[in-house]
């Protein structure tokens, strides 16, 4: 079956539903102490409610990604959504581009236009892409009720299909961060003659502090490295072993919805404490709403399953050996030694430090990304 065009449309029925949940939240109690040392801030989730409910335009944020052409097809046994939007340019090159968690193909609505009509923006058309970005499969609208579940290998295997089986790329371009990144090191590993070359924006190397005499590089990484671990990690603990527990609540509860993602945007973004210095309020709102209306958020934990229950595939003993490109945002979660990264990825070929932008690079920096991902596919396509 070919692919078919589609369109997002919510009923106003679910519209109204939402509104109403969010009318009859009931907050906890603020835990003594600053507003936001114990996860998300009472303070501001109320706040972030009140304008979800009153003042969040989701039609045009609906119409925002109807701008772009839409389809579904169905590929090991899903219905797979994505974005294919034509490049303008002499020669516009297939580029396959990746969200992961909590994200979106909302995350790329701002990065699309300067990848694939860079002369808009004062470039040069030669490096024009033609982008593909799906949903990854159990997010958003490549979730239905009832599906199988996708571990970031199987996510991968998708992702390939799509480019290769489904649209006829015999060689393609992968850009991701987060799970995206993942997905781009394992299409990279597992199908090395499909791609050109992959692109990052978060590296996937083993979560071992360095041991042994260290340089001050090292020494700052595993200091992080045990922060990380030891403060931040409890998200992925549950998300990867009862994901089915916490699914009731999050597909329950908007307000509950809100406050588990919008602290990782806060955490996560080069936002000085203020997610929306970083993101825009709607777009990250479109972000969280997607995840409501699709009722996608417990399929959507399904790569931190995978990540904890199956052998994990990338590792310096299976390395990445295809062209890498590397963007080091500052505000990223992690942000490894270049000399520990060529461990796991043993061809980058570019590696950037980034002047400002965190671990939503899209959303966050989208000129500074599509600069850095034109820049490094420009000598390889």
């Amino acid at each position: 079956m070919a692919p078919q065009p589609f369109t997002l449309n919510v009923p106003d029925a679910a519209i109204a539903d939402l509104k109403t949940r969010l009318a009859l939240t009931r907050f906890p109690d603020a835990a003594p102490g600053e507003p936001w040392a114990f996860g998300t801030s009472v303070e501001y989730a109320k706040d972030l409610v009140s304008y979800w409910k009153d003042r969040f335009d989701w039609r045009a944020q609906e119409a925002a990604l109807n701008a772009f052409p839409q389809f579904k097809t169905p590929l090991h046994g899903i219905d797979l959504h994505y974005l294919q939007v034509p490049g303008v340019g002499p020669n516009p090159y297939p580029l396959l581009l990746l969200h992961g968690w909590p994200g979106s193909v909302y995350e790329f609505l701002d990065i699309i236009p300067r990848l694939t009509d860079p002369a808009r923006f004062g470039g040069d058309p030669k490096d024009a892409f033609t982008v593909v970005a799906p949903s990854l499969p159990g997010y958003g609208l490549s979730f239905k009720p009832g599906q199988k579940r996708f571990t970031l290998q199987d996510i991968a295997g998708c992702a390939h299909d799509l480019m290769t089986q489904t649209l006829g790329f015999s060689k393609f371009a992968v850009q991701g961060g987060d799970w995206g990144a993942g997905t781009a090191s394992l299409i990279g590993n597992t199908f090395p003659n499909s791609v050109c070359g992959i692109h990052v924006n978060l590296l996937f190397v083993p979560r071992d502090r360095p041991d042994g005499a260290l340089t001050p590089e090292a020494k700052r990484y595993s200091d992080d490295l045990a922060h990380w671990l030891r403060e931040e990690t409890g998200y992925q603990q549950i998300q990867g072993t009862k994901p089915q527990t916490l699914a009731f609540g999050l597909t329950d509860s908007p307000a509950g919805l809100a406050a588990w993602i919008a602290e990782k945007f806060r955490s996560w973004s080069d936002c000085d404490g203020i997610a929306e210095n970083a993101i825009s309020r709607d777009r990250m709102l479109a972000n969280i709403a997607l995840y409501w209306f699709t009722g996608a958020i417990g399929s959507s934990f399904w790569p931190y399953y995978g990540r904890l229950h199956t052998t994990w595939p990338i590792s310096p003993a299976n390395p990445i050996t295809v062209p890498t490109g590397y963007a080091a945002f500052p505000r990223e979660i992690l942000l490894p030694p270049r000399a520990i990264a060529e461990k796991t990825y043993t061809n980058i070929q570019r590696w950037t430090e980034m002047k400002k932008g965190g671990h939503f690079a899209a959303m966050e920096q989208p000129a500074a990304l599509a600069g850095e991902i034109q820049d490094f596919f420009r000598p390889l396509r």
